[in-house]
């Protein structure tokens, strides 16, 4: 709960988590995931997630419900330059999303860049 904390106060810049028509402002940290995926051919292949979002499980709350990340979701990012839209995707095996600490309260929600606002 510390680290989640402090990331949060020193490190986080504010996205829009939108599912549908709803939408919540968020503290986020950005991160990425490197990947070891099965090729089918009895090797291994590395893919690296366009980015990850670090949210506050308690702050993913639309229209009164907290909610957990589901594929096809967007987040806008204005701090980008220029501002960018990434949806929530799983990558591999992985799945969209994946708690980030032993507790469930920090996500680390997996998305790609899908376009520009």
């Amino acid at each position: 709960a510390w680290l989640a904390q402090q990331l949060k106060a020193h490190a986080s810049r504010e996205v829009v988590y939108r599912r549908d028509a709803s939408e919540v402002v968020v503290a986020a940290v950005i991160g990425r995931t490197l990947l070891q995926l099965d090729d089918g051919y009895g090797g291994v292949r590395i893919e690296r997630t366009d980015r990850d979002y670090l949210i506050q499980a308690a702050e993913l709350v639309l229209d009164g419900v907290t909610i957990t990340p589901r594929r096809g979701d967007r987040i806008v990012d204005a701090t980008d330059t220029p501002p960018r839209v990434y949806e929530v995707m799983s990558y591999g095996g992985e799945g969209a999303w994946r708690p980030s600490d032993p507790f469930g309260k920090l996500l680390r929600i997996h998305a790609k860049q899908v376009g520009e606002t």
